[in-house]
């Protein structure tokens, strides 16, 4: 499905497919020979997102753009099933494994491999051709890994990289309550989002 948001739309080369159940919502590129795989969801709520030439997206997976972190992803680039891309720069050639998650500010260099269900933490920089292990966590710029026992480690960096206010929007002393208002407002933009033609 593709929509309309805020006059943005979505912009589908012949050479790529989009699954009938997938969505693409707003400013949303797609690179020549790409492929958007069933219930995946491709979504610029007010940042754009980019999928590079001969890139795969599988099903289920998110990729989100915002405003000061588009999702930008390069040439030949695997997103795996359950995958979330969130306002993440991804290099050329990155393999992202099912369920990993790339947070608003983070970078992969190319030729990195995310695998299985591991973190690249809010505003954190993967060096090109590193393998993060399944489940492990990277976070810092330059990234530190982390095996996901390592809470206090991973904290004692993570709590520096401001990810309410990267996030958010909000400083860390928000609460839950004026968090929610606030996104609540933002997602209820698309109210007003149009569903145009599938080009398939």
């Amino acid at each position: 499905m593709l929509l309309e948001h805020h006059g943005r739309r979505p912009v589908v080369p012949e050479s790529a497919y989009v699954a009938p159940s997938a969505v693409l919502c707003g400013a949303v590129v797609l690179g020549e020979g790409s492929r958007v795989l069933h219930g995946a969801v491709l979504t610029a709520e007010d940042g754009e997102v980019h999928l590079g030439e001969n890139s795969v997206v599988m099903e289920n997976a998110l990729v989100r753009g915002r405003a000061s972190h588009p999702a930008m992803m390069g040439a030949a680039v695997m997103v795996g099933p359950h995958a979330h891309v969130n306002g993440a720069t991804v290099e050329a050639e990155v393999f992202i494994a099912t369920g990993a998650s790339l947070f608003p500010g983070s970078y992969a260099g190319a030729g990195a491999e995310l695998r299985i269900n591991s973190v690249l933490q809010v505003n954190s920089r993967l060096a090109a051709g590193t393998v993060l292990p399944i489940g492990w966590v990277a976070v810092g710029d330059p990234a530190q890994l982390f095996s996901p026992d390592r809470h206090d480690d991973i904290w004692a960096i993570q709590q520096t990289l401001n990810f309410p206010g990267t996030v958010y929007g909000a400083d860390r002393n928000t609460t839950m309550r004026d968090i929610m208002a606030g996104q609540s407002a933002y997602y209820g933009t698309h109210h007003d989002d149009r569903q145009l033609p599938n080009p398939n």
